[in-house]
Formats: structure tokens, sequence, C-alpha cells
């Protein structure tokens, strides 16, 4: 068993034009005044890391890491949730992710798609560099507007988009593999991994590729009303990151999992901050200590309702209160004899 690393802060959502969110010596010694250990960081901002120079240069990374631990916070991973999204888009939703790419891409989908798959060869290396061992990323999506059978899907589309979507993420997956670094999944709506049978269709089709992880975030899980303790069980082997962030499941007789196109507020399913919803985090802590598994509860703050400081500053505290110190020895230990064979065997009525 293991003791799990934290807190650490997803810093997404709280990168801004504004002091202390504008820039990375600011950020960094606002999340450790709040109780982070470590902060997850995005690359698709400068004004937090510049993922060039993260790339071509060891020494760089070291000093602008070092900024971070001298103001009391660790980085526990790199993230390229945008770049990965941009990796594989279906054409229906070529203009609202546009806006995830360079300024010099937008419009052309194929620049666009080589963008972003350097974008992640860049933040692989940078990840080497500072001496990282996983990277969280999402898939893409390419079979996504076919979710719901709806009309009838042809024969064979699901098949062909996840091999192509293997096709695209092989390659990187083999530069993680060099770099030692685990590409982690966030097992999301809106991407084509975004349940435990499509990471498996996608998993067969990388020949198992031990790069190929998950992060786990048991609020996306409520949300689709999976059981998020049974997919811990399932997948322990394949957790590579773990994401603290809480949801909340309503239904009515007006709404359900689709949410009605409704804002967040009045969906079924809404993000909570972590302890305000409906994730049992005392039974998944137990059961990532139970697996060993051997990373960050970082906490990735979304809520309809309270305000981000908040909701950051109480994050902290719910996840040093929920991380297990596990045991070295066991409970009953006092109560051991010493090892006799011969006495064992005695007792097992084998030697008469």
């Amino acid at each position: 068993m293991r003791t799990i690393k934290g807190p650490g802060l997803f810093l997404a959502q709280f990168i801004g034009t504004d002091a202390p969110f504008d820039s990375w010596h600011n950020i960094t010694r606002w999340a450790a005044g709040c109780g982070y250990a470590g902060v997850q960081v995005p690359t698709n901002d400068p004004r937090i890391l510049d993922l060039d120079q993260a790339a071509a240069s060891r020494d760089w990374c070291a000093q602008w890491a070092g900024q971070g631990s001298q103001n009391g916070v660790v980085v526990t991973e790199l993230s390229t949730h945008l770049q990965g999204q941009l990796v594989a888009v279906h054409p229906a939703y070529d203009a609202m992710f546009d806006g995830f790419a360079a300024p010099e891409v937008r419009g052309n989908p194929k620049a666009r798609q080589e963008w972003a798959v350097d974008q992640m060869r860049k933040a692989l290396t940078a990840s080497k560099h500072l001496g990282l061992t996983a990277m969280v990323t999402f898939s893409g999506a390419l079979a996504w507007p076919y979710i719901y059978p709806w009309p009838q899907r042809p024969a064979g589309l699901v098949e062909e988009a996840f091999d192509e979507l293997a096709r695209r993420w092989r390659p990187l997956l083999d530069h993680a593999d060099s770099c030692g670094v685990d590409l982690c999944f966030e097992i999301h709506p809106g991407e084509d991994l975004h349940d435990g049978d499509t990471f498996e269709m996608f998993l067969e089709r990388v020949d198992n590729h031990p790069r190929a992880k998950m992060l786990y975030d048991p609020s996306h899980y409520v949300l689709q009303q999976l059981d998020y303790l049974d997919h811990l069980d399932i997948y322990a082997e394949r957790i590579g990151m773990f994401h603290v962030k809480d949801a909340e499941f309503n239904p009515t007789g007006r709404k359900g999992v689709y949410g009605g196109y409704q804002p967040w507020l009045k969906r079924a399913g809404r993000f909570r901050s972590p302890g305000d919803g409906q994730v049992d985090f005392g039974a998944i802590f137990s059961k990532l200590a139970a697996m060993d598994f051997d990373g960050w509860a970082v906490v990735e703050w979304e809520c309809c309702l309270k305000h981000p400081e908040d909701g950051a500053r109480e994050g902290a505290a719910f996840v040093k209160n929920h991380i297990i110190r596990v045991t070295e020895k066991a409970f009953d230990d006092f109560a051991a004899g010493a090892t006799d064979r011969a006495a064992n065997r005695a007792l097992l009525g084998l030697d008469r």
C-alpha cells in the first residue's frame, strides 16, 4: 500500500488576467497559501508555462519548477487537455474547437491537427525534462456525434473511428514511452474515450500499450450513472492519475442524464465543490490506497454554485482530511506468535 500524495490543484480553472492568477510566480504562491503541496499545470497558456522553452531545455525547466518550489509547491503533472482534443476533431465541432489552437492554424483542420500533435510531443518531452512520470490529456473525438444510435449507425462506423483514433495516438504513445511518461486519458463525455468500454476499444487497437492510462475523475461517472467504485476495481492497473472533483445527479420528471439543454445550475447532473456533492470519496481514497496508487490527489475545481477561491481553499483541506497514511503493520500484530512450522503442522493435525 502507498500513501497518496497531495493535495494538488489543477490550475486551469484559475488562470486569469488579474493577480494572483496572472503569472507562474503569483499563482504558485497563492496555491501554496491555500494549503496545496503541488500544482497540475496546463500547457496552453504562456503566462504560466512556455512550452517551447520547456521542451527545449532541462535547465529552463529546472529554473521554472524551482520557482514553484520556492513558493511552496511542486509540479505534479502537465496537462494537454486542449491540444489532445485537437488530435481528433469531427467536422461538426471544427468551429467550436478552433479557438483551442494557435491563431495561425485556425480554419485549417489539417494544420490544426499537425499543430496539436507537435504540442503533445513537446509536452511529453517537457514532462521528461521536469522528471514527471504522467501527463493528462483528452483523446479527442471522431465518433461522438453518433453517441446515440438514432438514426441507426451504419455498420463499421464506430470501428473505423476507433481505428483512426488509434492510428493518430500510437506514435504519441510511443513517444511517451521514450520519455518515460504515462499518457493518461481523462475519461470524459465529449471524448471518444468516455467510459470503460470505449477505453478498452482503444486499448485493443493500440495493442494494450503500457503507456495508455486513465485519469480517474468520479464526477464524470456520477453524471453518466456509471459505478465509479467498481470502475476502480476493474481498471486498477490502468489508473495513472486522479482528479478530486465532486458531482451530484438529481433526476426529475423533466430531465435526466442529457440535461435538457439547460445551464449547469438547472441540470440534473451538476459539478460541485469537493464534499458538496454525492461522490463517496472515503471509499475512493480507501480503494486507491489499497491498490497501491502511486500518484497525486489533485483537486479540479468546478462548481455551479460556490466561488472558486472558496472551493480551492476548502478543497485543499478536504483532500488532506481524506488522504490515508497507510499502516506499516497489521492492527492485530500484538497478538501474533512466533513462526514455528512444527507447531503449525501440529495445530493442523498433520503429523499424527
